[in-house]
């Protein structure tokens, strides 16, 4: 395919090359009007919060706010999945003796509920290179379970190796898996040695069996609209996940899935914009207009939940999101669906003193929204 200035882009698989950079292909320049799907209601995987009280987990604000993102799922006819002990359930402060603790009390408490394990490399600290074995630890811990997906998250080491090797070693890691697997992609708005997955990559990693999706956390840079746009031209056997906290109605627009944070504070908002995206003719729509058309109303929630995300996930001094999870707590907190806005007691990424004011300011607009739209569970 040629552009306007005659210059071939790459649309076909075999001709991309380890090197290729995104702006070469044809899937860098699709609009997202050519993309956008009114008739799918993709999952919403919500990245879930382990809340702490008194420098413990409090584990009944864990049941009592999984229970209430069920009710939203469920109210709007949203599959919900539930991401457990990633960068939002402290992964990186948890020993592996409480990793398997979350995952074992979950299922206790929800025998039938789908969830997503985040994994990621134990005891590489001292490593100089790349070793798959780091991940199997807690591979090992969450693959004891059924109904589950085991998300591959990303590592300083692995990061940092050329696309050849990179490729190999999710080959590598997907050899000791048991369970679905989600690649996850990193980019450096988030930690300064992340690298997103070119084509080469990402095309080789989305037709391996043994991951049938992946998630890309990006801020600043397109990469999961790329990616959207080449497993649709292509129809690849893999699902895209959105990791945009920023950037989240783009995945509801698309009818593709949602990983992340903000899909805990912003729950019932973002499960009642993705059945008013759907056209009435879609059989799973809850909510009708009676029109045949979408509720537009839509394109208001859009804006009311981003400009309250948007604080949730606001910069720190650092240029860093990672307070996220703090602000997170004060929302939940809020809404009695746990004691105490603690964060996990190891964590230094925190907020101010003054978060809860800062929230209580945030959920404004969206809650009046709520109210006049009559979504539940977000609060009077």
């Amino acid at each position: 395919m040629a552009d306007n200035d005659n210059h071939v882009l790459i649309s076909n698989p075999t001709d991309l090359k380890p090197s290729t950079a995104w702006s070469e292909t044809v899937w860098a320049y699709t609009s997202e009007e050519e993309l956008v799907d009114h008739s799918t209601k993709a999952r919403l995987c919500v990245a879930t919060l382990l809340p702490f009280k008194d420098k413990k987990p409090d584990w009944d604000g864990f049941n009592k706010s999984v229970r209430w993102m069920q009710q939203c799922g469920e109210h709007y006819g949203v599959e919900m999945v539930f991401v457990l002990n990633a960068d939002t359930g402290y992964i990186f402060d948890l020993s592996n003796d409480l990793y398997a603790e979350v995952l074992r009390r979950f299922r206790a408490e929800f025998p039938e509920q789908r969830f997503i394990a985040g994994v990621t490399a134990r005891g590489a600290e001292n490593d100089t290179a790349f070793k798959a074995e780091r991940y199997w630890p807690l591979l090992d811990i969450a693959q004891e379970h059924d109904n589950c997906e085991m998300m591959i998250m990303t590592s300083k080491l692995l990061n940092t190796l050329e696309n050849e090797p990179r490729r190999d070693a999710y080959f590598q890691i997907a050899e000791h898996l048991i369970r679905p697997g989600i690649a996850h992609a990193l980019e450096p708005s988030f930690v300064s040695w992340a690298t997103p997955f070119d084509p080469w990559l990402f095309h080789e990693i989305a037709l391996h069996p043994a991951y049938v999706g992946g998630k890309v956390s990006t801020l600043d840079e397109p990469h999961f609209h790329y990616w959207a746009a080449m497993c649709k031209g292509l129809n690849l056997p893999f699902s895209p996940h959105s990791g945009d906290d920023y950037g989240i109605a783009t995945a509801i627009k698309l009818g593709l899935p949602l990983l992340i944070g903000a899909g805990v504070s912003a729950c019932p908002l973002i499960c009642a914009a993705r059945d008013m995206w759907l056209l009435d003719s879609v059989a799973d729509k809850k909510f009708k207009t009676g029109t045949g058309r979408f509720d537009t109303r839509v394109y208001k929630l859009f804006e009311a939940f981003q400009s309250f995300e948007d604080l949730v996930f606001r910069l720190d001094d650092r240029m860093s999101a990672s307070p996220y999870k703090h602000s997170t707590a004060h929302v939940l907190h809020q809404l009695g669906l746990i004691d105490s806005p603690e964060a996990h007691p190891d964590c230094k990424d925190l907020r101010g003193p003054d978060e809860a004011r800062r929230m209580t300011e945030a959920m404004r607009r969206p809650k009046r929204l709520a109210e006049k739209l009559g979504v539940p569970y977000f609060g009077a």
